[in-house]
């Protein structure tokens, strides 16, 4: 056990004697902390909840485990949703250095109507998945996606992913640590294939770009 981990456990080990009210705030502040600070290891928190509400002496119910990893995940993502309402503004009239080869207005442009086009499926799925998630609220700001509509698919995803992982610590009890493992796995898989993916785009991006030049070249 490295120290960070180490760390996490004697944290856990001091929540689980929390009274009930400072067990509902914690868990509250863990999820609104992984929208806005994603190195907070969220998911871990949320299975350790699942274990934690199963010890018939906690006295920390279900549903007090629901609605605070619920409702801290809405407010992480409403700070971070008027954060890209507002970044994107800022970004077209600030002038800082290197501002021309950073700020590519037409590729922007791009990506956030594909990500108008595909919100729906994007906001569901990038709850399942640590290295998305963070950026996807900012990015919902950015285009402006209806609040009613972004918080409507928001929590659909929350229910989904949190209550998979408050199960698997419910159901494993003192061997909720096994979830995790499952989840290193899992985070590395989706991570490999989001690198991918991206890799690929950026080829076929470059081949499209070098096509391009080449017929120009031929026009003239």
């Amino acid at each position: 056990m490295d120290g960070f981990e180490s760390y996490l456990q004697n944290l856990l080990d001091s929540v689980a004697a929390l009274p009930p009210l400072l067990l509902w705030f914690f868990f509250a502040f863990s999820n609104f902390a992984e929208n806005v600070f994603p190195p907070w290891p969220g998911d871990t928190v949320t299975v350790f909840g699942g274990f934690l509400v199963a010890r018939e002496n906690s006295g920390f119910g279900i549903l007090a485990l629901v609605t605070s990893t619920f409702f801290g995940n809405l407010a992480g993502a409403w700070v971070m949703y008027s954060f890209g309402n507002r970044f994107l503004h800022w970004l077209k009239h600030k002038d800082f250095p290197f501002k021309s080869e950073l700020y590519d207005e037409e590729a922007i442009h791009k990506t956030l109507n594909w990500f108008s086009r595909n919100s729906v499926l994007v906001v569901i799925f990038s709850r399942f998945s640590a290295g998305i998630r963070f950026f996807v609220s900012i990015v919902a700001g950015m285009v402006h996606m209806r609040p009613i509509a972004f918080f409507s698919y928001f929590s659909l995803a929350v229910l989904l992913w949190c209550g998979l992982l408050i199960y698997a610590g419910f159901y494993l009890g003192s061997n909720w640590e096994k979830v995790l493992e499952f989840l290193n796995l899992y985070n590395k898989i989706i991570t490999f294939l989001l690198i991918a993916a991206g890799l690929i785009f950026v080829a076929y991006r470059w081949k499209t770009y070098r096509v391009s030049e080449k017929n120009k070249q031929k026009e003239n």
